[in-house]
């Protein structure tokens, strides 16, 4: 019999979907009155969806999501300013397609970085790229990068991904050598690839927070001209959740 070579040889070709279904298929004895274009189908079918999950685990894994969200489950009974109109309309992805970006603005414990990570989760499941960075943490591995020789690799890669997130966005002033970093990756992507920015601050304020006008002007130009805009109301969610669970723990 050839059937455990067949196995053997699908698995060598690293086509372990397809090895999957078709050793199902041997303990299935209705599957043998199927016709081998059906049954071949199957197989087909079962190869792409195995390949479509592994490339999402792939993304999820290289994206670094500080939150582990996703866009279904927010909540919009919170009053904060989403509209699933809005949210529809960005859930599809065409914005990062089309190298536009996304600036979410509001008050701490708003949702930010859960807003900014469930749309990452979406861009991965629709087998885009994504890296998460907090722009703090990014702005010291750029730094480390350019004394140990490696920036140009590492501005490679930031290039490269589809959808690049900067969380905690204007924590603290920038020093001139990472405003030009700044400068640098967002030049690396502009009009190629789609950058999603998060803040406590209004995107008025990111000027000044920049400093430097010269250099605020070049950045804030190429982030926010093509940049869809979220803006976050009310308290925090997370003081809420508290407040809840201690009224919950008193009852």
């Amino acid at each position: 019999m050839k059937q455990p070579q067949t196995l053997q040889t699908l698995r060598a070709l690293k086509l372990t979907g397809m090895a999957d279904a078709y050793e199902m298929q041997l303990g299935q004895p209705e599957a043998q009155d199927m016709a081998f274009d059906e049954r071949l189908a199957i197989l087909v079918d079962q190869e792409a969806s195995a390949r479509e999950n592994r490339k999402l685990s792939r993304n999820l894994r290289a994206a670094k999501f500080r939150d582990s969200a996703c866009l279904e489950d927010i909540d919009y009974r919170a009053h904060r300013g989403i509209q699933k109109s809005q949210m529809a309309s960005l859930a599809n992805c065409q914005w990062i397609r089309s190298h536009q970006n996304l600036c979410i603005t509001g008050p701490t414990g708003t949702g930010k970085t859960f807003l900014a990570c469930a749309f990452g989760n979406q861009a991965c499941r629709q087998g885009l790229s994504v890296r998460y960075y907090r722009l703090p943490r990014l702005l010291e591995t750029l730094r480390i990068a350019r004394g140990d020789g490696s920036l140009l690799r590492v501005m490679a890669a930031l290039a490269k991904v589809d959808l690049l997130i900067f969380d905690d966005w204007g924590l603290q002033k920038p020093e001139a050598q990472e405003r030009t970093d700044l400068l640098e990756v967002l030049e690396d992507r502009y009009k190629d690839r789609s950058t999603l920015v998060s803040s406590q601050l209004p995107v008025k304020a990111w000027h000044g927070y920049l400093g430097e006008a010269t250099l605020a002007d070049a950045i804030l130009d190429r982030l926010i001209h093509n940049a869809h805009k979220l803006a976050l109301a009310g308290e925090s969610m997370r003081r809420k959740n508290q407040v809840v669970d201690e009224g919950a723990a008193k009852g």
